[in-house]
């Protein structure tokens, strides 16, 4: 999704975003196609072991940090938003 426009969008049209929902490829596939390793993290507990077995391999690794798309950032999500706008 384009998490800034639609933080836009929702802030100036409620409800009425337009545009923003998209859906990404598998890039730790993409890049396993091209003979690189791939790995996806879809939670913290995750990264680091995804992280050492890159460094521990001698090709090139790509590792997918799959976000949800109602977070932002580490303390802004969409919801949160929401409820502070009322």
């Amino acid at each position: 999704s384009f998490g800034t426009i639609r933080i836009h969008q929702e802030n100036r049209h409620p409800g009425r975003v337009s545009g923003t929902d998209l859906v990404n490829p598998d890039f730790a596939a993409y890049a396993r196609s091209f003979g690189a390793n791939g790995e996806v993290v879809e939670h913290t507990e995750q990264f680091v072991p995804a992280f050492e077995k890159a460094l521990a391999s001698s090709k090139a690794t790509l590792i997918e940090l799959r976000v949800g798309p109602d977070s932002f950032g580490p303390d802004t999500s969409l919801s949160g938003l929401k409820k502070k706008r009322g």
